[in-house]
């Protein structure tokens, strides 16, 4: 009898946790959601508006040095002399470091959830989606004590989470 309330116990507290845990995670789900669709349609400017960028560089810098300290991969230089670097979206002068450019940008909160989505781990920030990721996969294994194991209910999630792997596996092998 003591073995079976302990069962019954901890089903409880699995659940509770899962159910407090699933709440918490909401927002932060539809955060990483959101950022996720916009980065999959990256390359078709979904939601993007042109934007004038001005900003102040080290001065000197070559048509490759200038590509990677604006983070374009696809810098199209028109003309190049010495003070001056003409690229398809603006100009760079080599003399004062200043440089002008179009450039396509989401608005800022989706440039936030984008950069949110992309943390690198030398970024503090890397700690909440480290949290994120511990908590998505609490909510993924707890799942499996919802249902007493003479549901059918219980069988039926594991048949669910073996297609969801083999999809997994499959969209990673092709």
């Amino acid at each position: 009898m003591a073995t079976e309330q302990h069962k019954t116990d901890r089903l409880r507290r699995i659940r509770a946790l899962h159910r407090d845990i699933g709440f918490f995670v909401v927002g932060l789900t539809v955060v990483y959601a959101l950022s996720g669709l916009v980065l999959t349609y990256r390359d078709t400017g979904l939601l993007k508006r042109e934007q004038q960028v001005e900003k102040t560089l080290a001065r000197g810098l070559g048509s490759c040095e200038l590509a990677r300290a604006l983070h374009l991969r696809d810098l199209e230089v028109i003309d190049e002399d010495a003070g001056m670097i003409r690229f398809r979206k603006g100009t760079y002068n080599r003399e004062n470091g200043q440089v002008r450019y179009r450039a396509m940008e989401l608005p800022v909160p989706l440039k936030a959830m984008v950069r949110l989505h992309k943390t690198p781990s030398r970024s503090g920030k890397h700690y909440f989606a480290l949290l994120y990721s511990a908590c998505l996969l609490f909510l993924a294994l707890s799942s499996f004590w919802m249902f007493p194991r003479a549901s059918g209910k219980r069988g039926r999630g594991f048949k669910m989470a073996g297609a969801g792997l083999v999809l997994a596996l499959l969209l990673l092998i092709f």
